[in-house]
């Protein structure tokens, strides 16, 4: 993993310098399109996202992807009426270009599930959020619980089998071993529009990692946003940041550049 700064942190962005009709767009959502917040339910989509996202779109022929911890559900709520290509649940579920349905089979949580909430009865600042073959502990409310957080949850998944943990920006997430945004990722480039592309993928924690390793042994690019190791070999500092950079895009798409 590399921490040494790239050109995106001097201010400019390789976004600009790409491609782009031979690329794909992936995008994880909290922490990279918008700003994170105390609560999931909190997050705020800043004005103008929504028209941007649709202009790449419309601009890559559909080759505009978003790659989320999130169900596709609560994507599509935050979108609305904005409907695009969603891996949800770090790709537990998936809904292609052509609006079909993917689904993992979903493994048993319940012991997870029992300690985590077990857990958040007696610190009711914590929030355990249910998701379809997964679960998250927030601990952002309350940080001195960390690794009070962290060591019920390993314990707990040493009673659990084929599940992994993950630790990522005040939260502890447990989900299937052998999906990851990674292989998100790798599914929508089997599938047209995304086929024979080269994969862009900016995200910001580590549960972002291993699309970023999938993307660069592609010979695609990975954009780290904000601060930590990361195996992504470019970095821009801000959502806002980002989210400027997407702006741009857009102008030089429009273009045709």
């Amino acid at each position: 993993m590399t921490t040494g700064l790239t050109n995106t942190d001097r201010g400019s962005t390789p976004l600009q310098d790409l491609d782009w009709p031979g690329c794909a767009l992936f995008l994880d959502f909290d922490g990279t399109l918008v700003d994170l917040a105390p609560t999931p339910d909190a997050v705020v989509v800043a004005p103008g996202l929504l028209d941007v996202l649709l202009s790449i779109h419309d601009s890559l022929a559909g080759r505009l992807a978003i790659v989320s911890g999130r169900p596709i559900a609560q994507i599509d709520a935050m979108l609305f009426p904005l409907i695009l290509p969603v891996a949800g649940v770090h790709g537990m579920e998936r809904r292609s270009a052509d609006g079909m349905l993917h689904y993992s089979s979903v493994p048993s949580l319940s012991v997870i599930q029992n300690c985590a909430l077990e857990l958040a009865t007696l610190h009711p600042r914590l929030q355990v959020e249910q998701k379809r073959g997964a679960l998250a502990l927030h601990y952002r409310a309350a940080p001195e619980l960390e690794l009070l957080c962290k060591t019920t949850m390993e314990r707990a998944i040493g009673l659990a089998s084929g599940l992994l943990l993950l630790h990522g920006k005040m939260v502890i997430e447990v989900k299937p071993v052998g999906v990851s945004k990674g292989t998100a990722i790798r599914d929508f480039l089997l599938e047209s529009p995304f086929s024979g592309t080269r994969p862009v993928f900016a995200g910001d924690d580590t549960t972002d990692e291993a699309g970023f390793i999938h993307v660069q042994q592609l010979g695609g690019l990975a954009l780290k946003v904000g601060p930590g190791a990361s195996a992504a070999q470019h970095r821009i500092a801000t959502p806002h940041a980002l989210r400027a950079a997407l702006a741009q895009l857009v102008h030089l798409l429009s273009k045709g550049a």
